[in-house]
């Protein structure tokens, strides 16, 4: 039999929440995005076109670095306030790299650390 490897990623567009389901106590790992509101503030002034552009590779990198501790696992659970977990569950889905990981979005409020860890155990509990 092998290991269902778990995790649960709490998610925005500014850090996501990264907590691997097991019997022991959950931690969380951050992963912060670069495009910060002081970033987007100076690129405002330099004009709207380089904004988009800075945001947008920005942007990449954040999901391109949540795919290299995703593609660790078998299951895993995006979930959060914004439309950022929707966004990285679309480029996943194209890589097929991710074809055989069982990845689930769920739409959540903002929400404690304490409740993050709930929310991944219960997820993961009722399903494994």
């Amino acid at each position: 039999m092998t290991l269902v490897k778990k995790i649960g990623i709490w998610m925005d567009h500014s850090s996501a929440n990264l907590m691997e389901f097991s019997k022991e106590a959950i931690e969380t790992k951050i992963i912060h995005s670069k495009f910060t509101f002081e970033e987007k503030q100076e690129s405002t002034k330099k004009g709207e076109h380089v904004m988009h552009n800075k945001e947008q590779h920005e942007q990449h990198d954040y999901y391109k670095k949540l795919g290299e501790e995703i593609k660790n696992y078998n299951a895993v659970l995006l979930f959060g306030p914004t439309s950022a977990k929707s966004e990285l569950h679309n480029l996943l889905k194209a890589d097929h790299r991710f074809e055989n990981i069982k990845i689930e979005t769920q739409q959540t409020d903002k929400m404690t650390e304490n409740q993050q860890h709930a929310f991944v155990r219960d997820h993961f509990s009722k399903q494994y």
